[in-house]
């Protein structure tokens, strides 16, 4: 059974001031190292803040992403488009930055998507912190409904059709699994009612069901 650890911030202010803080220590970890990123709007404060500090990092820093929708790189509904403030900042050279190449066709995204995290973790490179979000949904990463957990057995990344109608590339709960100190962020009031379901284990709760690879993962709430 996954452990929860929670904490309750006061404002949204706090959780973004404590993620940063935390976010930068990661970065920061000496020796061959991951972070993994994820979009939305709760986490982008603490990328900008972090980006304007141009923060420091061992040379065998990787970083990837939990997810991207299947938009061209320069959209504005890209993940890789509205964290790039950070990962320029970084200065990472192109090998290090694991991102969903959507030039690609869909199923090839995912397939080289997959590859990509293979020959990272193969390498000996471990997953340190690894954001996740929390959608009103219950759904974390593109990972939406039990039928997609089901199809990413066996597989790092897999292409989703997401319930908006846009497609997207996700991370899957093995490679969830790999990941040390995996850490839902969520705020708002519209997230009140899926927090209470993970925070309950609800066992149909996609975003519970995603971790149960996990020993351990915490909870960050404004």
């Amino acid at each position: 059974m996954t452990t929860l650890t929670t904490c309750r911030f006061d404002s949204r202010a706090e959780l973004e001031a404590a993620l940063a803080e935390r976010l930068g220590r990661a970065l920061a970890a000496r020796g061959a190292s991951a972070v993994m990123l994820s979009g939305g709007t709760t986490p982008l404060p603490a990328y900008r803040a972090l980006a304007a500090r141009a923060p420091q990092h061992d040379d065998r820093l990787h970083v990837l992403y939990t997810d991207d929708r299947y938009v061209p790189e320069s959209s504005e509904a890209s993940n890789y488009h509205q964290i790039r403030p950070l990962t320029d900042a970084l200065a990472l050279p192109e090998e290090s930055l694991l991102r969903v190449r959507t030039e690609l066709p869909l199923e090839e995204a995912a397939a080289d998507y997959d590859r990509q995290l293979m020959a990272l973790l193969s390498s000996g490179v471990h997953i340190g912190l690894g954001l996740l979000g929390l959608g009103a949904d219950g759904h974390t990463c593109s990972l939406f409904t039990g039928t997609d957990l089901e199809r990413a057995r066996g597989r790092y990344a897999i292409p989703v059709r997401r319930p908006d109608g846009m497609a997207a590339v996700s991370v899957t709960p093995e490679l969830l699994a790999t990941v040390r100190e995996p850490l839902f962020v969520a705020a708002g009031a519209d997230k009140e009612r899926a927090l209470g379901s993970l925070l309950a284990r609800d066992p149909s709760l996609t975003a519970w069901r995603a971790v149960q690879g996990c020993s351990a993962a915490e909870v960050w709430m404004a």
